[in-house]
């Protein structure tokens, strides 16, 4: 990096880790703030977006003297929550360097990606002339409740060529993802006395047998595009009133969380619960048949082709780096199942090495930093200056 140091990147990465930006849980100005501050030093301007006079989103631009590509560095600013505080083995928002780990949460996932793509772009302005296209670089929040607030509001504007998701690893280039159907059903019984003579349909026992069926009903085999199966998994079951114990349930709620692959999509999927719920109704019948409610948005999977230039372009700039990341499509979903919904090509994953991913003491190795930053800034070249 010509004009952004390592010190400078991971100073700005622990500022903005020991700057609370819980998704969902902490206001954002803060953080916010603290980016842009550092930004306006470095000699950039940055534009803070907003919805509902909160914000949503920084964004840097870095604006060539020639037509060609808009790519787009995206990382996320708010972060996942703390959980536990004393399972950790350092202060959860330290934002220190300790035997050479930058140490907090928020450090992997995903603040040292917006200091590397900040200090990209703080480089990269003196010698916007010399470029093709435009460069912008998105720290956008709202990404851990899922809502995607920061990336929408951006692409409100205009759609980019591509975009390179920041996320950390860098073993890995993610080209593409699982998409989601997530689904509320809700299982009825029998309201009744639990001392009752009379057998009582319980809503919960019913619930258990859907439970069972539903983890078993997973489709077999691999899709062949993707590499990985899709897949169901219950992740919650509430019946009856905490502290109530003379009361049989007449009705339980299942969550259900489903990973859809070409050969397994959205249509395929609600077939396939629909078939669970009737025969969980027809082995244990009730007044009222179970129902299912989609909850959110129903997202397909998306695959970039191996030899795609988008991804071609940071792979090429890893290896000139030193690294040798592998092409990779992921199990969870991402923002990139959001911008292959809107055409717009994505890469989802290549960082630094990392820790405690959304665990406890997650950290980033701050010597796997600046290979990342090479990688990142030598892709970007490659596509708005052809001529590096």
């Amino acid at each position: 990096m010509a004009s952004v140091d390592l010190d400078a990147m991971v100073g700005l990465a622990g500022a903005l880790v020991r700057t609370r930006s819980r998704a969902g849980i902490d206001g954002y100005g803060d953080v916010v703030e603290v980016l842009t501050a550092w930004q306006r030093e470095a000699g950039l301007e940055p534009r803070v977006l907003t919805r509902d006079g909160s914000p949503v989103a920084v964004v840097i631009n870095v604006v060539g003297a020639r037509p060609g590509r808009h790519i787009v560095l995206d990382a996320c600013l708010d972060t996942a929550a703390v959980n536990d505080p004393e399972a950790w083995s350092f202060p959860p928002f330290a934002g220190d360097v300790v035997d050479g780990w930058l140490r907090g949460r928020g450090a992997a996932d995903s603040k040292a990606a917006v200091a590397v793509f900040s200090g990209i772009a703080a480089d990269l302005a003196p010698r916007a002339g010399e470029l093709a296209g435009r460069l912008t670089v998105l720290a956008d929040l709202d990404e851990h409740t899922g809502g995607f607030a920061g990336i929408r509001a951006f692409l409100e504007d205009a759609l980019p060529d591509g975009v390179f998701v920041g996320y950390p690893g860098p073993d890995h280039v993610v080209i593409g993802g699982r998409g989601v159907l997530r689904a509320r059903i809700t299982v009825h019984g029998e309201a009744g006395h639990t001392g009752s003579s009379r057998p009582v349909r319980n809503a919960l026992v019913k619930a258990a047998r859907l439970v069972h069926l539903l983890t078993h009903a997973s489709p077999r085999g691999v899709d062949p595009v993707m590499g990985l199966p899709g897949k169901v998994t219950v992740t919650s079951l509430h019946g009856g009133a905490d502290g109530v114990f003379s009361v049989v349930p007449s009705t339980a709620i299942i969550e259900v969380d489903v990973r859809l692959t070409p050969s397994f999509d959205a249509d395929a999927a609600r077939e396939l619960l629909a078939h669970v719920l009737d025969r969980a109704d027809a082995e244990r019948p009730a007044d009222r048949p179970s129902t299912i409610a989609e909850v959110g948005e129903t997202w397909p999977p998306f695959r970039l082709p191996d030899d795609h230039w988008l991804p071609a372009a940071l792979v090429a700039g890893a290896r000139d780096a030193g690294l040798d990341p592998a092409l990779k499509v992921a199990g969870p979903s991402n923002i990139g199942n959001l911008l292959g919904q809107l055409g717009v090509p994505a890469t989802a994953g290549f960082g630094p090495e990392h820790q405690g991913l959304h665990g406890t003491d997650e950290a980033v190795r701050v010597d796997s930093i600046p290979a990342v930053a090479r990688a990142y800034r030598r892709a970007v070249l490659q596509l708005l200056d052809p001529t590096s």
